[in-house]
């Protein structure tokens, strides 16, 4: 938990810094301010999380009925990558939003309250007890269900309010 907090904060402080420069450059009058800026925030949509919490979820349920060596293997290919995406994803949205909100932008940190971020944080919850899950067969036979639902409702379901 130590190494996914020290690395989101890492990545928070290295986006921060790219966006405030961006924002610098570009209220000096450059335009390649504006196109630094605007790539960064091409990144900054909660929605990129739904489809990434799908492929983690149907993931975690294959890690809830296979073998020990081949969930090892699902693991340590699959969920820790789409985790660390995930960490690295948010930390970068927030890296961003911080930057414009310390350069006058004070709105920006209100982008944090969508809803879609929930996605973020239940891959990054799951992630962080998906060890107590393999050992209770009980859990592991109820979130085998609600990983199915899970990855079927990020796959097919708008999400749109």
């Amino acid at each position: 938990m130590s190494k996914a907090l020290t690395s989101f904060a890492l990545v928070t402080v290295l986006a921060a810094l790219l966006m405030a420069l961006s924002l610098a450059v570009a209220r000096h009058g450059y335009p390649y301010g504006a196109v630094g800026a605007k790539r960064l925030d091409n990144i900054a949509d909660a929605g990129t999380f739904i489809p990434l919490a799908a492929v983690y979820f149907f993931s975690a349920l294959l890690m809830m009925v296979l073998p020990i060596r081949a969930a090892g293997i699902v693991l340590t290919h699959a969920a820790d990558a789409l985790f660390w995406a995930v960490i690295v994803l948010l930390a970068a949205i927030v890296g961003g939003l911080v930057a414009r909100w310390a350069f006058g932008q004070g709105g920006a940190l209100w982008a944090l309250l969508n809803w879609r971020f929930l996605f973020a944080a239940a891959v990054i919850g799951c992630h962080f007890v998906m060890n107590e899950l393999r050992r209770n067969v009980l859990l592991r036979s109820l979130f085998f269900v609600i990983f199915a639902a899970a990855t079927l409702a990020c796959l097919f379901w708008s999400f749109t309010l």
